[in-house]
């Protein structure tokens, strides 16, 4: 929405340059231009000839400016020599355009960077020129007055590319793509990691359940040891043999049980010998 607004607003100066056939005429409609309201794509306007028609002339600094309005910063304004003193609407401008681009590294967000690369006088003015800018749709951001830094969640798509930043551009994105990559091949290995340790797990139980099963049927019908030979093994002895602990206990269950009968079963005896004495 910003981009669109943006260009329409940067409409009329694209017509007036179609009959601005002198340098001067070029030169008053950069002025102009970087100058208005909602003016904040200018690559357009760079392009038209009779911009470029400035590279010769006595307005060459005209030129330059409108590069720095497009994609250059504040800080590159102070330090090239020769250009076009700034109206105060335009330097406002050029400090909120700046701020999108400094918004790429969280470094040059605190009060300090910001009022260093902005020129700015005070952490009040760095706060009211963040406030301009995020009124104006270029940014979303929220001032941190206790740790003296700006947050900044997004930036509205109005800085032009300058020339030759498209290969380190494209060298920071492969940058990128590899290292995910990276990251997805350690994510893959480590769940491969994880469903080998798992079914290792089941066979595991499985065999333990199994061999449990075995047991208790081999002692129901006596071709296996038989019952009252079951404490014999010990919780550790059933555990070296596979048995996982909730089969030991299974175990130990059954055994109680049947000792439990056995028990009763010598008592009534007892009872009944004293009955016929």
């Amino acid at each position: 929405m910003e981009q669109t607004k943006a260009l329409n607003a940067l409409e009329p100066f694209l017509a007036l340059s179609k009959s601005a056939t002198s340098p001067r005429a070029a030169a008053d409609l950069v002025t102009r231009a970087t100058s208005a309201p909602n003016t904040f794509l200018f690559s357009d306007l760079l392009q038209t000839p009779a911009v470029q028609n400035l590279t010769d002339s006595e307005y060459a600094s005209h030129l330059v400016l409108l590069q720095i309005f497009s994609y250059g910063t504040y800080s590159s304004y102070k330090s090239t020599q020769g250009l076009p003193a700034l109206a105060e609407a335009q330097a406002t401008k050029l400090r909120q355009l700046s701020l999108l681009s400094l918004a790429r590294d969280r470094q040059n967000l605190s009060y300090a960077a910001l009022q260093d690369a902005l020129d700015l006088p005070g952490s009040r003015e760095v706060e009211t020129l963040v406030i301009s800018a995020v009124y104006a749709g270029l940014l979303h951001a929220t001032l941190d007055p206790a740790r003296a830094a700006v947050q900044v969640a997004s930036v509205a798509p109005l800085r032009d590319l300058a020339p030759g930043s498209i290969p380190d551009m494209a060298t920071a994105l492969k940058i990128w793509a590899d290292r995910c990559t990276t990251t997805l091949s350690g994510l893959e290995l480590q769940i491969k990691e994880i469903r080998t340790t798992a079914a290792a797990r089941q066979r595991e139980q499985r065999a333990a359940d199994e061999k449990l099963q075995q047991l208790m049927s081999d002692s129901q019908e006596g071709t296996g040891p038989r019952k009252y030979e079951l404490p014999n093994m010990t919780r550790d002895m059933m555990a070296r043999r596979g048995f996982n602990k909730r089969s030991v206990m299974d175990v130990g269950n059954l055994v109680d049980n049947d000792s439990m009968d056995v028990d009763e079963s010598e008592e009534e005896k007892k009872r009944a010998s004293k009955r016929k004495l």
